[in-house]
């Protein structure tokens, strides 16, 4: 794969074989950003489990710190009352059945997190086979099925994210912005794998966290020692 000029630069400042403190690797992570807009941080976090078996699934969330730095818009399923709960939270959308044709309709995707009340996943539940692929099923792990839809809301508009394994079980999570600073990126990180290493299953053995990548949208990635982590 063909690389720019501003990232070969960036390689030549990390050690490839070294493994670095947090600190440390979210100031280059910084010091690597040459994009001209404000890139995210992502950390990669490859665990010790199996995401086949049901009892090592590792899925959960947590309000970070500082948030994410990127304003997160915000579907609502809900009815009555609780529809009137979510406007006035500030949900951008807010529907029932009627959300569902518009999503299985008209391709309709603008928004980041959906959310539902209990009584409507029987209607949710129609359009998991287009809202899985995409991330976007509500969850009672990730408080995105709920009757406090205020709450939640709340939550995701503050900073919220979501963390659960991929197929190759493979955490991959935003942390903040490169202007929040090495400070509030570290305080990000270090709460994100907290909660990561909570969620650790009984049935896991061995090492839980095998590696952890840190890196900008358009950064190198960075190795973080693992074994100070698990």
């Amino acid at each position: 794969m063909f690389r720019g000029k501003k990232y070969q630069d960036s390689v030549k400042l990390i050690e490839p074989m070294k493994l670095y403190d947090a600190d440390e690797a979210l100031a280059l992570t910084i010091q690597t950003a040459k994009a001209k807009f404000d890139e995210t941080v992502e950390i990669h976090v490859k665990l010790g489990v199996d995401s086949r078996h049901a009892d090592q699934q590792v899925r959960g969330s947590i309000v970070l710190p500082h948030g994410t730095g990127k304003t997160r818009r915000v579907l609502v399923f809900a009815k009555g009352d609780k529809a009137k709960e979510a406007e006035a939270a500030g949900a951008e959308f807010v529907g029932a059945e009627e959300m569902v044709a518009r999503i299985t309709g008209e391709n309709f995707f603008d928004y980041d997190v959906v959310v539902a009340t209990p009584d409507m996943m029987g209607v949710v539940g129609r359009l998991g086979k287009v809202l899985g692929p995409k991330g976007l099923m509500p969850n009672p792990k990730a408080g995105t099925v709920t009757m406090d839809v205020t709450r939640a809301i709340g939550e995701i508009k503050a900073g919220k994210v979501e963390y659960r394994l991929d197929k190759t079980n493979i955490i991959h999570c935003p942390i903040g912005k490169v202007s929040f600073g090495r400070e509030k990126l570290s305080e990000n990180l270090q709460a994100l794998l907290g909660a990561i290493i909570r969620a650790r299953p009984a049935a896991a053995k061995g090492q839980y966290i095998r590696s952890c990548v840190v890196a900008s949208t358009m950064g190198p990635g960075i190795k973080l020692n693992a074994a100070k982590m698990a």
